[in-house]
C-alpha cells in the first residue's frame, strides 16, 4: 500500500511513512521515548480499519481493557477529527466502512487468537515483552486468504504482523528472532528488510512535535541519569545492567574499535577460547590478537564433542599460538578430544579452571582509580577468590582504562593494558549484554567473587558463555617457543 492511498489524514513520523512503501509480513518500529512510533503505528491502524479491516491490538499483559491501546486510539479519534468515522464502544471501535478494532492480551490466553477470524493486521504493542510462546503461536494465526477487495492486495500477502518496541535485552524473544538479523543496518543506517520483515529504528530526534515537557525532561535525565539507562530510555539501546553489575555498558562502547581510535596495533599473542557450556546452554568461541578482540561467537550445537569439533576447526584455520578451554563441569572431559585436534600443529594448549586459586597470588593488585571501592594495593590472593573472578576484574580494568583513554582523553596507559573489540564482530550487540550483566556477589572476607551461573540463571541473566570467552583472553601464556611481538613505539 503506498502512502498516496491513505484515507485518514496523517503526520508520520519521517522513519515510519516506509513501513507503509510495501507490503511486509513483519513491520517493527522500535525506538525510545517520545519518538512517537506507538502514536503513528495506531494512526495506521486506524487507517486500516478506516479501510474495513479488521485490526487486533495485543500485549502480553493486559488484564483489562485499561491495560490495552483502546484509550489512546480514542483520544486519536477524537484528535484527528475522525467521530464521524468510528464508533467507540466500551471494549472495542467499530468504522463506518466495517472496519474494527479489537484488543487481546497474550500471556493467559495466547491460544484464543487461533480463534480469530479475518483479522488482517496484528499490532503488538511493547513487543520487548513478548514471550517466546506467545510468538510461536500467535504468527501463524494472522492470515487471511481471501482477497482482500478493499485494498485490491491478496490477503495472504496484506495480513500483517505490526510491532512497536523499545529494546530489552538481546535474549528477548523478538530481538532473537528479528533484531539479531538486522542490528548491523540499523545501526549503519536506520532501517532493515528481508522477505519476511522490515525494521525502521525511530527516536525522538524523527520526532518534530515533541513537546517542551519532554524536551525538558529528556535534558534533566541527560544530566541526572547513569548513561546506559538514558541509552535506553531515550535512543531505544538495549537495558544491559543489572544491579551489582562489574562493567558499564557505557565503558563497553568505548572499547568498540579503540585500536583504531586510539591508533595501535593487534599485536602480541594470538589466542583462541572455547567455552563448552553446559548442557542446553549454546557453546561459545572467541579469537583474540594482542589487546584486539577480534571474533566472538555462539553455537546452539548441543553435543560436547560436536561443539568441541567445531571450536578446535574454528582455532586450527586461524592457526593460533595457544588453544584454551574451559575446564570445569563438563569441559573436564575434553583434553583428549582437544589434544588430537592439534596433534602436530604448532598451538599449546591450555586448561582454564575458573574455580582454582588466583594465579600469582602474592602479586600485588594495582586498582584502577575508579568507583569500584578499592582503597588500597593488596595481593592477588586477598583481592579474589578465584581465577573467574581475577580475570573478570582484569577484562574490567582494561574496559576501564580504554574507557579512560578514548572519553576521558588519558592516553597514558599500555596498549597491552587496554581492550579493543572489532566491530567486524557480528554477535557484538549479544557480546555486549552478556559482558555488562555480570554481576559481583559481596561476600564476607571482602575479596571479590562473581556470581556463580546457576545464580545468574535464577535471577534470569542467561549463561554468559561468550563473556566467560572474553573473560579467558585475558590469561596469557608463557609459551614455549615465543610469540613474534613488536614493541609498542608510541601513539599514532
Amino acid at each position: 500500500m503506498e502512502t498516496a492511498e491513505v484515507s485518514v489524514g496523517l503526520e508520520l513520523a519521517e522513519p515510519l511513512t516506509w513501513l507503509l512503501s510495501k507490503p511486509k509480513r513483519i513491520k517493527i518500529a522500535v525506538g525510545g521515548r517520545d519518538s512517537t512510533k506507538s502514536t503513528g503505528v495506531g494512526d495506521i491502524m486506524l487507517m486500516f480499519a478506516d479501510h474495513g479491516e479488521r485490526i487486533c491490538c495485543a500485549r502480553e499483559f493486559q488484564n483489562s481493557i485499561d491495560d490495552s491501546v483502546h484509550e489512546n486510539l480514542s483520544m486519536e479519534i477524537e484528535r484527528l477529527g475522525l467521530q464521524q468515522k468510528f464508533d467507540i464502544m466500551a471494549s472495542k471501535i467499530v468504522g463506518r466502512n466495517g472496519g474494527e478494532i479489537i484488543y487481546k492480551g497474550l500471556a493467559r490466553n495466547i491460544t484464543s487468537l487461533k480463534s480469530i477470524a479475518g483479522v488482517n493486521r496484528l499490532w503488538i504493542e511493547e513487543g520487548e515483552s513478548i514471550s517466546k510462546n506467545s510468538l510461536k503461536v500467535l504468527t501463524p494465526s494472522i492470515r487471511a486468504s481471501a482477497r482482500d477487495n478493499v485494498t485490491n492486495i491478496d490477503r495472504d500477502q496484506s495480513s500483517e504482523i505490526w510491532i512497536t518496541m523499545n529494546r530489552g535485552t538481546t535474549k528477548d524473544a523478538i530481538s532473537q528472532k528479528y533484531l539479531k538479523r538486522a542490528e548491523p543496518e540499523l545501526a549503519r543506517c536506520g532501517r532493515y528488510e528481508d522477505d519476511l520483515v522490515m525494521i525502521v529504528e525511530v527516536n525522538y530526534k524523527d520526532n518534530p512535535w515533541s513537546p517542551p515537557e519532554m524536551i525538558q525532561e529528556r535534558a534533566d535525565d541527560w544530566k541526572n541519569l547513569p548513561r546506559a539507562e538514558y541509552d535506553h530510555i531515550w535512543d531505544g539501546r538495549y537495558s544491559d545492567t543489572v544491579e551489582n553489575n562489574i562493567i558499564q555498558p557505557e565503558w563497553f562502547d568505548a572499547c568498540i574499535d579503540a585500536h583504531i581510535k586510539l591508533g595501535f596495533e593487534p599485536l602480541g599473542q594470538e589466542r583462541v577460547a572455547y567455552d563448552p557450556a553446559d548442557t542446553g546452554d549454546n557453546k561459545a568461541v572467541g579469537y583474540a590478537h594482542g589487546p584486539v578482540i577480534k571474533d566472538v561467537r555462539d553455537t546452539a550445537l548441543g553435543r560436547i564433542d560436536t561443539a568441541t569439533d567445531w571450536a578446535t576447526s574454528y582455532a586450527n584455520d586461524i592457526k593460533p599460538d595457544v588453544f584454551t578451554w574451559d575446564g570445569d563441569g563438563v569441559g573436564m572431559g575434553l583434553k583428549r578430544q582437544v589434544a588430537d585436534a592439534f596433534s602436530g600443529k604448532k598451538v599449546e594448549i591450555e586448561v582454564f579452571r575458573g574455580s582454582e586459586g588466583c594465579d600469582h597470588p602474592t602479586r600485588r593488585y594495582d586498582p584502577v582509580s575508579d568507583d569500584s571501592g578499592i582503597k588500597k594495593q593488596k595481593t592477588n590472593k586477598e583481592m579474589f577468590t578465584n581465577k573467574r573472578a581475577q580475570y573478570y576484574w582484569m577484562l574490567r580494568d582494561r574496559i576501564f582504562r580504554t574507557y579512560l583513554a578514548i572519553n576521558k582523553g588519558e592516553r597514558v596507559f599500555n596498549p597491552d593494558d587496554l581492550i579493543s573489540f572489532s566491530s567486524e564482530i557480528k554477535q557484538l550487540p549479544a557480546l555486549r549484554t552478556e559482558i555488562c550483566t555480570i554481576p559481583r556477589k559481596y561476600v564476607g572476607s571482602g575479596r571479590i567473587q562473581i556470581l556463580s551461573k546457576p545464580d545468574m540463571l535464577r535471577m534470569d541473566i542467561d549463561s554468559p558463555n561468550m563473556a566467560d570467552v572474553v573473560m579467558m583472553l585475558m590469561r596469557q601464556v608463557e609459551l614455549k617457543k615465543k610469540a613474534k611481538k613488536k614493541e609498542y613505539q608510541g601513539w599514532n
